[in-house]
């Protein structure tokens, strides 16, 4: 396509020569895939620079839970649409999902005409074209769609766009399928495969096996979780900074019946307050200065779904009066328009305030307040499950390995050190923790020598040694360095008790510190 001048009036003109130098890019593209959002959206790119199709969209389907979402998206500032992929379609809703489930191309010479267009994105333009083909995956069974909309109207050439369209989705098809198979049958899915595709989680990456923890506190929270889980009741998380809240709404969500419904985050401390209303409730085409279209809310695009309402506390009165409204009557208006809209949304809002304290200093709304905590889900600091930290330690190195496609071990000693230390950060602040000393250990051996806090002045001289842990020096699985250490940590650091239980003189306790470059505390 090359863009000429007619009448004074610009337009674009089909040209197979642009269309052949964007096949080419886009080969190149695939071929040196690594990842699979990174390579899609740059597969968009060049469909929309060398190809002149703009809001290009490729969404990739999920089996488990039956919903279609947006794994990649192009606008025309070539950057990715925020909280786009949140949205998801059901086989057969929308444009998209009528592609996914007939497994046919679609071809619309003006998008507006199509009653099935729902327009969630809000940036397509109404008197374009559309062109949506689907991705095959194996048995010709579709498993994904890529979507486009040509920057003009030419309605002559849109069997020719279809095909190219539909050239490029076989391409990116195939790609996509190498990159999910599985490691045993494919190499390059070693790397790849340490990260989900985003959009295409499934539940079990929102189960209950990353709420790591046996302490009776945890075992109780995960119980309350599954039988919340079960029904539409609106749940207030709380807890301290860094205890997982999000996680717990995560978990709830894709374990209720909502699971293939949109799930929707939101952080009320994030924006002032004059962006909260819009931000929520959307708002209509010039309602206030750059409003150039109209825009759905969080609750529209969590209709179905749930909604997460993080740092509820931190919201102001009136914000408080208008959302108390939308929870009883379930129904809001867009700002600056007169339509009242229905939405069947379920909430979850997270604090780390004490919101009775809030309540009793008008603070926040007494109203709200007994409307949002219908079911309270309280999480227990770490300080308060340090029983917890060992297996979260390796959960977490597990996590850090994945990410950087390494073997990484932890210590033992490294393990007593951190069940020593407060963790006013929680489980935030030990993943942090973990994972600088994951950047630290160039062997890839977790150990307390390279264990940082973020404060030096709170990091403990002596751990304590549980009963399991008070005879680790006798453990001969362990090696030579680590049953030095254990029996260090026994004798407080002291080298000629640790001598004494290991049967060894104080000068071979102080030789192999040296050799074995075993950092003692300053006491």
């Amino acid at each position: 396509m090359t863009q000429r001048t007619e009448s004074g009036n610009p337009v674009w003109r089909f040209d197979l020569s642009q269309q052949f130098t964007a096949m080419q890019r886009i080969s190149v593209v695939l071929s040196r895939a690594t990842e699979i959002g990174q390579t899609l959206q740059e597969v968009l790119c060049v469909l929309h620079n060398d190809a002149f199709m703009q809001h290009g969209m490729i969404c990739l389907y999920d089996n488990q839970q039956s919903i279609l979402s947006i794994e990649a998206l192009q606008e025309a500032d070539q950057e990715l649409i925020p909280g786009s992929s949140l949205i998801r379609y059901r086989p057969g809703e929308g444009l998209v999902g009528t592609v996914l489930s007939q497994g046919q191309s679609l071809v619309l010479p003006r998008v507006a005409d199509d009653q099935r267009f729902l327009d969630r994105l809000g940036l397509y333009d109404y008197n374009l074209p559309f062109i949506a083909v689907p991705l095959m995956g194996l048995q010709s069974q579709p498993m994904g769609v890529l979507a486009a909309q040509p920057m003009a109207r030419f309605e002559e050439r849109l069997p020719a766009c279809t095909r190219f369209l539909e050239t490029v989705a076989n391409l990116v098809a195939q790609t996509v399928r190498l990159m999910m198979r599985p490691a045993a049958t494919s190499p390059r899915a070693t790397v790849i495969n340490n990260e989900r595709p985003r959009g295409c989680a499934t539940a079990r990456s929102f189960g209950f096996e990353n709420m790591v923890g046996n302490s009776p506190a945890m075992r109780q929270t995960m119980e309350i979780i599954r039988q919340v889980s079960r029904w539409d009741t609106t749940v207030l998380v709380r807890g301290e900074s860094g205890t997982g809240k999000e996680l717990i709404a995560n978990a709830i969500h894709h374990n209720s019946p909502r699971a293939g419904a949109p799930f929707v985050k939101f952080n009320c401390a994030a924006l002032p307050d004059t962006l909260l209303e819009s931000e929520l409730f959307g708002h209509e085409k010039g309602a206030f200065t750059g409003a150039v279209r109209q825009r759905k809310g969080r609750f529209e695009l969590a209709d179905g779904g749930t909604l997460f309402l993080d740092e509820i506390g931190e919201s102001s009165a009136s914000f408080q009066a208008k959302l108390l409204r939308i929870l009883q009557e379930g129904e809001m208006e867009r700002v600056g328009g007169d339509e009242t809209l229905q939405v069947n949304v379920r909430i979850i809002a997270a604090t780390n305030r004490n919101l009775e304290e809030e309540v009793r200093l008008g603070n926040f709304r007494e109203d709200l307040y007994y409307r949002l905590n219908v079911m309270p889900i309280s999480l227990p600091p770490l300080r308060e499950r340090q029983e917890d930290i060992a297996d979260l330690a390796h959960f977490l190195v597990r996590k850090i390995a994945q990410n950087q496609s390494r073997t990484l071990r932890i210590s033992d000693g490294a393990i007593r050190l951190l069940m020593s230390y407060n963790w006013p950060g929680n489980v935030r602040e030990l993943e942090n923790c973990i994972e600088r000393s994951a950047v630290m250990s160039e062997s890839g051996l977790i150990d307390r020598d390279v264990i940082m806090f973020n404060h030096r002045e709170n990091t403990p001289k002596q751990p304590p040694l549980t009963t399991s842990r008070e005879d680790s020096w006798l453990d001969h699985s362990l090696d030579e360095r680590q049953r030095l250490i254990a029996a260090l940590e026994k004798a407080g650091w002291v080298q000629a008790k640790a001598a004494r239980l290991l049967g060894m003189t104080p000068r071979q306790v102080a030789y192999r510190i040296q050799t074995m470059d075993i950092t003692l505390p300053r006491m």
